[in-house]
């Protein structure tokens, strides 16, 4: 790497680290900075679901950035696992989707966009997951909604970027933005020297809103924590993802289950697990895959999401500065907006026109009311 990076990435989440490689394979020396342990909050927190989608049939800008997501996870992980030997758990094992009467909106879109859904009788959902039990809504069959497991997929990132020449720098909290006109001239570590780059990008998730402020921008990007658990039953239970709204059952390939979330935007940055989160998450196994009763909850554990106002992420140029980005709450989607995050970051930082309108995602943007993506989780 040269003397100076082109570019600083504040953030080693998910979205800090996919931006950096892309960034690396697209030619430019990249520096990743980060508080705490390389992914270690959201981003290996979550569940890893990637639902299904078609990019060149989206109709919205979050549902076509979504979409990249669903269309490119497949080669990447592949590349990610031929330069590092790290397999990252990609697995299209479809899902079922539990829809309320409100909920119905999102068919119509699923449908333009291309994605293949069927209706499920209850004797259909009985014969492919015979343990489910109590449910409510309507289920419908998504045969090519995927699963990655979030902290491989984090490892493998971390060691693309290795590969790649990113220098990542762990344990190393920014506390400054020193500016120069219309321009960050330099980041300021705890301990060390200021690093200088031709551009930054802030992407350190629900952390981000201190350095927005910095340069004078206050968009509301928050921590909303989220509790999960995993569950160790004796035998395979489910085979499929199964989504209700805002929660869900993710089975992993070994057998476990995964069983979330709460979205907890009153807890702050307290990340921590409370008993009536897990007895309430515990209830939601056990009502929907019976044979979860039996089943011992191994471990649990909480992450704070980047939340916004409107429930879309933050990416683009920050407004009055001429190298400095954002990428920032992505929410509950981190993982499925990461490679299209990435690419715009990409195509931004080589003056090629954005794949997805950025209108949608402008740090300034005033916040929309009843943001419907086709997929919630």
């Amino acid at each position: 790497m040269s003397k100076h990076p082109d570019v600083v990435v504040i953030g080693g989440g998910i979205i800090g680290l996919t931006s950096a490689y892309f960034l690396a394979e697209a030619g430019f020396a990249v520096e990743v900075l980060d508080r705490t342990d390389l992914g270690r909050e959201a981003s290996w927190a979550g569940a890893g679901i990637i639902p299904p989608g078609n990019p060149d049939r989206a109709a919205a800008p979050a549902d076509k950035l979504r979409a990249i997501g669903s269309a490119r996870f497949p080669a990447l992980s592949a590349d990610l696992r031929a330069r590092t030997g790290i397999d990252n758990g990609y697995l299209r094992c479809g899902a079922v989707e539990f829809l309320r009467p409100a909920d119905e909106y999102v068919l119509p879109l699923w449908r333009a966009e291309g994605v293949a859904v069927e209706r499920l009788t209850l004797g259909g959902l009985k014969r492919i997951e015979p343990a489910v039990g109590e449910v409510s809504g309507e289920p419908y069959l998504l045969p090519d909604c995927a699963q990655v497991r979030n902290p491989w997929h984090v490892r493998a990132l971390i060691a693309a970027c290795e590969g790649a020449g990113v220098r990542l720098r762990p344990h190393e909290p920014v506390w400054h933005l020193g500016t120069a006109g219309h321009r960050v001239a330099e980041v300021s570590v705890e301990r060390g020297r200021p690093v200088s780059a031709g551009a930054v990008l802030i992407a350190a998730g629900a952390w981000s809103e201190h350095f927005l402020a910095e340069l004078g921008h206050r968009p509301n990007v928050h921590p909303v924590r989220g509790q999960i658990a995993l569950f160790k039953p004796s035998r395979p239970v489910l085979s499929r993802v199964l989504m209700f709204g805002k929660e869900y059952l993710v089975p992993r390939g070994d057998g476990r289950v995964l069983v979330g979330s709460t979205e907890e935007p009153e807890a702050g940055f307290e990340k921590m697990n409370t008993p009536a989160a897990v007895a309430k998450l515990t209830a939601l196994a056990t009502r929907t895959v019976p044979p979860l009763a039996d089943a011992p909850v191994e471990k649990c554990w909480a992450g704070l999401r980047p939340g916004s106002p409107d429930g879309l992420p933050f990416i683009g140029r920050v407004p009055g500065y001429d190298n400095v980005f954002v990428a920032a709450g992505h929410f509950r989607a981190g993982i499925q907006l990461s490679i299209g995050t990435a690419q715009l970051i990409a195509e931004l930082l080589r003056g090629i026109p954005p794949s997805v309108p950025l209108d949608a995602f402008r740090l300034d943007r005033e916040p929309g009311v009843g943001v419907q993506p086709a997929f919630r989780s």
